[in-house]
């Protein structure tokens, strides 16, 4: 008797067929959104003049990588991505275990916590200026108040001001992801770690931390991309002063776009500063997985 012919390829064929007709609005979103604006920009990146219609080559990205200006940005944007992700990792974890305790209210102060980070980051630099304005501030009315001297704090210290002024804003969001990752530890741990006479510290150092990786690591990833992506506090804050203290790269770069016209250039920056966030991201990632290995 003959055996009837399976065809298992025609059948995974056909469900491979409906994945994608369902993932093709999605692919078209990001071919449209995403891929296309960043291929031209790339070939914007080769070309110069003041309507980028002369080719140029690798000479912008070579212009780039020599001009002093471009080398403080990057300096100053990696000292304000470092600031912001260790600040959200310690405050953030800091914050997640505080309000992960059985406490009055908690749930009141999650969602306060929570409320910078839903709000546009034009709201809130429009509002940290106004509030640190040293004329007509009200953290120097209050400084005043309390019969002390008021303070210039956009001109001390300029990148550390818009550092916490950012992670004023983001802490809420890391604060959410820890809590997640507190609340997916198994209780069981720590019983155990008390009945072997483990006292807090340790069970913190023991369990908490190695079982909370996953998240750090995605923490940090998403601080360093958020950090070296950072524009709106520069422009709307400090106008990247005072000088150029807080000429973030970003910054630096809409002002070679817009102000001198010089599109090629700025686009060629782009590109660099593209490069430059996905190595970071590869980096990050290869070393959270080898530290993971090792719990």
């Amino acid at each position: 008797m003959r055996m009837p012919r399976l065809r298992p390829a025609t059948l995974s064929g056909r469900y491979a067929r409906t994945a994608y007709l369902f993932l093709l609005p999605a692919i078209l979103f990001f071919a449209l959104m995403f891929y296309l604006p960043i291929g031209n920009v790339v070939a914007t990146s080769l070309r110069t003049g003041p309507q980028a219609d002369q080719w140029a080559g690798f000479g912008n990205y070579a212009q780039a990588l020599a001009d002093p200006a471009v080398a403080h940005s990057f300096l100053v944007t990696l000292a304000f991505s470092v600031a912001e992700v260790v600040g959200s990792i310690v405050l953030g974890l800091v914050l997640a275990l505080a309000l992960n305790q059985p406490l009055r209210g908690r749930v009141a102060f999650r969602v306060l916590l929570l409320v910078p980070y839903l709000t546009s980051v034009a709201i809130v630099g429009l509002l940290w200026r106004n509030i640190l304005d040293p004329e007509l501030g009200i953290l120097n009315r209050m400084l005043m108040a309390a019969g002390l001297p008021g303070q210039q704090w956009l001109n001390t210290a300029p990148l550390l001001t818009i550092a916490a002024v950012t992670l004023w804003q983001s802490v809420g969001y890391t604060m959410v992801l820890f809590l997640a990752g507190l609340q997916g530890i198994p209780e069981t741990y720590y019983e155990a770690a008390k009945i072997d006479g483990a006292d807090a510290w340790r069970r913190f150092w023991r369990i908490t931390l190695p079982l909370l990786a996953p998240t750090t690591l995605f923490v940090s990833v998403m601080a360093v991309i958020s950090g070296l992506q950072a524009f709106g506090q520069a422009y709307i804050i400090t106008n990247g002063g005072p000088g150029d203290a807080t000429d973030l790269l970003v910054f630096h770069i809409f002002n070679v776009a817009f102000r001198t016209r010089d599109f090629g250039y700025s686009s060629a920056q782009s590109v660099l500063l593209l490069i430059v966030i996905v190595a970071f991201t590869v980096i990050q990632l290869r070393a959270g997985r080898r530290g993971e290995v090792t719990y």
